[in-house]
């Protein structure tokens, strides 16, 4: 392509080449996820992490359940409080979603500068209206993961008509025919 702007690469120059790649996570990727943020912590250190690995089991009580590394700072977190807070994503939040998967940088912390309501569960991003407040269940090895369950205790639902998904390593736009 010659368009004439510079450019270094076409492509990722970091990616294994597809032979070398896991298979399970290659399938992992070929699946449709919805983004969510969750969060979990006190005022004075709250957690927050990107996820799409989730889950929601209708029940009584209805469950979420997410698989998360248990080398982030909101596994602990959770583990410490026994609570947590799940916030579903519209696109027009990808900004906030590469911020809490900690792909932007953001001086003063994850939650500098955001209208954040302080709960029993943890921080409520109140921008997201979307939302599952939860307590911890249970946490099992997931593979490479661990699987974390919890018992949602209330749930905000608001129109979401433009969710930010997440295929194959990037986040898209779902496409209406």
């Amino acid at each position: 392509m010659d368009d004439g702007r510079a450019e270094v690469h076409y492509d990722n120059p970091f990616v294994a080449p597809v032979e070398a790649r896991d298979p399970a996570r290659r399938l992992r990727g070929r699946l449709t996820a919805g983004v969510t943020v969750w969060t979990s912590g006190p005022v004075d250190a709250p957690a927050g992490l990107t996820m799409s690995s989730v889950v929601v089991a209708e029940g009584d009580p209805p469950r979420v359940l997410g698989l998360m590394s248990d080398t982030k700072d909101l596994w602990d977190t959770i583990g410490d409080t026994g609570a947590f807070v799940v916030h579903v994503l519209g696109r027009a939040e990808r900004a906030l979603a590469e911020r809490f998967a900690g792909l932007t940088p953001s001086p003063g912390g994850m939650f500098a500068g955001l209208d954040v309501e302080h709960t029993q569960w943890g921080p409520v991003l109140r921008a997201l209206p979307n939302r599952a407040s939860c307590r911890l269940e249970a946490t099992s090895p997931a593979g490479y993961q661990q699987l974390v369950v919890g018992r949602v205790d209330a749930v905000e639902v608001a129109e979401l008509d433009d969710p930010l998904v997440y295929f194959r390593g990037r986040y898209r736009k779902l496409a209406e025919r």
